[in-house]
């Protein structure tokens, strides 16, 4: 009888190192730029007094909405029952794992001074969103590795359906505090609304879908796993629904700042005559993140793989320029002091719109957050048995395997 077991993932040695040490190399240099913004200060990056959350920020932020979102298929087993994803599920988990440690250490490492986040740990501002998501972000981290250990261990398996609607309440909370970072900000333009938080729920659910679709073909091509062509053709049309789902919340947030009269000027200056700022935002998150892979998507009547690739990387190009947009271009748009009032001269670059220029050492930070969460999947999955594989004729005797139950 065919059976789905967990197992190692399973290479050469040579490819192992080689990999371990290529993502250790990227790891290595954004450790060193971090290390050079600290001892330097940020004045050598491309942030200033008006862009106080540059390039780095982008990273951190779009690595902690991907690892909400790459739970998707661990929810959907757990909290939907459905078997088809049951055996994805702890690949999944490990995942969200990976990513939000790596967008995490992004922050810590850029604030210049890592040491403060003691003063951050220890001393809270209930009123700020930023205190609470000291405890989303730890307390996730906390709820994924008890929902990894019942997945994993077959004496507590039991508990994993409960372990996992606790982790999908608990990454949801998140995500809308995430989102509520901006949304809180009523002195930004651009930001002041509540419909940011379901904007990045959906936006976590459409890239940590595609993230996990990418993810799982990679391992795919080393070691043979469960890739059916019903789970493909599954993974198919919720990316297709979260991009809907996205495209409508992106057009309800700007029809939102439209009706409220203090942000209409904002809107003007980002779909009319932002300059670099309208551009990435209508052929960067718009046509590139959203229009195209909607178009590849759905014309393919063969539902080719080949789609399926080329709409995955167009959405995760769009994912990344879609925070550009949110975090810079709402830094960028001038911040208004005095209402009702015009300032026509400031040395404060007061009523200016703020250019921003990212350093070589902050993108280098970002490269090696993502090389961090892509080397702790790389460890996890080549030392626990985190891969289903189906085994024609399997034996109940054999010990070597963790069977699915």
């Amino acid at each position: 009888m065919d059976k789905i077991v967990f197992r190692k993932f399973i290479i050469d040695s040579k490819t192992f190192w080689t990999m371990f040490f290529g993502l250790g190399f990227f790891i290595l240099v954004g450790f060193l730029c971090s290390h050079y913004m600290e001892t330097e200060g940020h004045y050598v990056t491309g942030m200033n007094n008006q862009i106080v959350w540059g390039l780095p920020h982008i990273f951190a932020v779009l690595l902690i909405v991907i690892a909400s979102g790459v739970l998707n298929i661990a929810s959907i087993s757990s909290v939907f029952d459905k078997k088809l994803y049951k055996p994805l599920a702890p690949l999944s988990a490990l995942l969200a794992m990976a990513f939000l440690i790596s967008g995490l250490a992004i922050l810590v490492l850029d604030l210049g001074r890592p040491d403060r986040l003691i003063v951050a740990m220890t001393t809270y501002n209930f009123k700020s969103i930023f205190a609470w998501n000291i405890f989303l972000y730890s307390g996730f981290a906390a709820v994924l590795g008890l929902y990894i250990w019942t997945m994993l261990d077959r004496n507590v398996n039991r508990f994993s359906r409960p372990a996992g609607i606790f982790a999908f309440t608990w990454r949801i909370i998140l995500t809308t505090g995430t989102g509520s970072i901006f949304g809180f900000l009523i002195s930004r333009e651009a930001y002041g609304t509540a419909i940011l938080a379901p904007l990045f729920i959906i936006m976590s659910l459409l890239y940590g879908t595609v993230v996990y679709y990418l993810i799982l073909r990679t391992i795919n091509y080393f070691q043979k796993t469960l890739v059916s062509e019903e789970i493909i053709s599954n993974l198919r049309k919720l990316t297709i629904l979260f991009l809907f789902a996205n495209l409508y919340f992106l057009v309800l947030y700007h029809v939102t700042n439209l009706y409220i009269a203090k942000h209409q000027a904002f809107e003007k200056f980002i779909l009319l005559d932002g300059g670099v700022y309208t551009f990435a935002f209508w052929f960067g998150q718009v046509i590139i993140g959203l229009i195209l892979p909607i178009y590849f998507l759905l014309s393919d009547k063969k539902k080719s793989e080949s789609s399926m690739i080329k709409s995955t990387f167009l959405i995760l190009i769009g994912s990344f320029i879609a925070m550009y947009v949110i975090i810079i271009a709402g830094q960028a748009y001038p911040l208004k002091i005095f209402t009702n009032y015009e300032i026509l001269e400031s040395s404060f670059f007061d009523n200016v719109v703020h250019s921003y220029i990212p350093s070589i050492y902050e993108f280098g930070l970002g490269l090696g957050g993502i090389a961090l969460s892509l080397i702790i999947v790389l460890v996890g999955v080549a030392n626990l048995d985190f891969l289903p594989t189906i085994i024609k004729g399997h034996k109940p005797e054999d010990k070597t395997d963790s069977v699915s139950q």
